[in-house]
């Protein structure tokens, strides 16, 4: 039985992998009743400071950015969207969960 060639192995053309939890496509952005959220808190490699991270949301970085920076505003601090998650200072969850919620999204608490 002869091998097949036509399998590509390596390609060093096509550019970067897309970021995990961001669709590229126009017009990608699920509506928030199709999407479960996961939220967890985290503390290490951050100098002891606590971060709430909300991820496996699927969405536009556009609409990412415009997430991040309603919730933001919803616990009253800062923060930053990176690598298709939404990092906010301080632990944050349960007003992070109620925001999404008021806005359709279902949530998930993960982590410790």
């Amino acid at each position: 039985m002869p091998m097949s060639r036509d399998r590509l192995v390596y390609s060093t053309q096509g550019g970067k992998a897309p970021k995990a939890g961001v669709d590229k496509g126009p017009g990608s952005s699920r509506p928030p009743s199709e999407q479960t959220v996961a939220i967890r808190r985290e503390k290490k490699h951050r100098g002891g400071k606590t971060v709430t991270v909300v991820y496996e949301l699927l969405l536009r970085p556009d609409d990412l950015k415009a997430l991040g920076k309603l919730l933001k505003t919803a616990c009253g601090t800062g923060g930053t969207v990176k690598d298709g998650t939404i990092e906010i200072q301080g632990d944050h969850r349960d007003a992070i969960a109620a925001a999404l919620h008021k806005l359709g999204y279902k949530t998930k608490f993960t982590g410790g």
